[in-house]
């Protein structure tokens, strides 16, 4: 079991912001109504956070915590490890 991940989304123009706990990192990640219709399992705010958690732990196992951008959107993480869109696309 890895460290453990909480995430609070708040809505924002366009989508979300949430707001990610990481062991001793906190982190800002903007989720787009197109990154939750994509990646997501629905539309609500608790879609949202279960989303981003399961990014962040998708992340913890590439790289550690410390090592995670502060500030990012959801949707660079692609480019950085192109087998996430394949993991998490519906």
């Amino acid at each position: 079991m890895g460290p453990v991940v909480t995430a609070h989304a708040d809505p924002a123009a366009g989508g979300w912001v949430c707001k990610v706990a990481v062991e001793a990192t906190e982190h800002t990640v903007t989720v787009s109504a197109a990154d939750l219709e994509r990646w997501g399992e629905g539309p609500e705010q608790r879609d949202v956070e279960d989303l981003v958690i399961r990014s962040f732990h998708f992340l913890l196992e590439q790289e550690p915590p410390g090592a995670i951008l502060k500030r990012f959107e959801l949707s660079v993480i692609p480019r950085y490890f192109p087998e996430y869109d394949r993991v998490f696309r519906k």
